[in-house]
């Protein structure tokens, strides 16, 4: 079963794509395969001057549960031996990559969600340039609950939303509603029909030139810092992370629905 559909719909005179995250026993976790099959995706509509937007939407009622962590389990709290190479940065730099050909896409990307867009997910949500979300959408970074760095989606969320809004956003892990998301500025519309939203928006948007549309883009991406030094960093990080002490207890606890050993019993923090 492909984990990533795509369905091609006339839009005027060209057309445009759903790509839609097809794993709901998952809600869509971001596994290598998906994340491949995204930056595929990209690669060949980058090129496809017929092609003026996509949608990029979860199967299931989830939009992405985020990262999926099981391609790393041996490597929780292992630590390298001095000198080698680990093999967890080039892993986790293709995911940033992957959101670098999302971001510099020529066609109008269009985030629908419903359900969770946490982690990984939170991230390609940064990448469109509308997002559209129902009442029930949940939005989150929770990596530091969890002893794991936000490593590649860190540069666009700061991008999304500045500064300030974007280290409440990762450095506090919560959970976000829709309304939340929009007053923050992640989120450009809350429809209750997800559907019914995108067909007003599309039709919108048909009456914007494609060529004009991409060099907008491009300008729009000049102005912003390089990245790849940033995700580059990013991804060590994320490495030194999961093998340290912090995440293996997190991700435990997780797991058996326990309590983080930083965190007090009752929720709080420990003074």
């Amino acid at each position: 079963m492909s984990h990533l559909l795509i369905d091609r719909q006339p839009l005027g005179p060209g057309w445009v794509e759903h790509w839609v995250l097809n794993d709901p026993a998952s809600r869509n976790a971001l596994t290598g395969e998906l994340v491949l099959a995204l930056g595929q995706a990209c690669a060949r509509a980058a090129h496809d001057p017929a092609l003026r937007a996509v949608v990029l939407r979860g199967a299931g009622g989830s939009f992405c549960a985020g990262g999926s962590l099981g391609g790393f389990a041996s490597s929780l709290g292992q630590a390298l031996a001095p000198g080698q190479p680990d093999p967890l940065v080039p892993m986790n730099r293709e995911f940033g990559q992957m959101l670098e050909a999302l971001c510099a896409l020529p066609q109008t990307l269009l985030a629908a969600v419903d359900g969770p867009a946490m982690g990984g997910g939170l991230g390609l949500v940064c990448c469109a340039d509308w997002v559209l979300a129902t009442p029930g959408a949940v939005l989150a970074a929770p990596e530091v609950t969890l002893g794991i760095v936000p490593a590649q989606i860190a540069p666009f969320v700061l991008r999304r939303l500045g500064d300030a809004r974007a280290r409440s956003w990762l450095l506090g892990g919560e959970r976000h509603s829709a309304e939340q998301a929009l007053a923050d500025g992640l989120v450009t519309e809350v429809v209750p029909d997800l559907n019914a939203g995108l067909t007003h928006r599309l039709q919108a948007l048909s009456a914007t030139a494609p060529g004009a549309v991409a060099a907008t883009k491009a300008l729009l991406q000049a102005g912003q810092p390089p990245l790849p030094a940033w995700l580059d960093q990013a991804a060590q990080a994320f490495a030194s992370a999961l093998r340290g002490p912090e995440a293996a207890a997190g991700l435990q606890a997780f797991a058996h629905k326990q309590a983080a050993p930083w965190r007090a019993p009752d929720g709080s923090t420990r003074a």
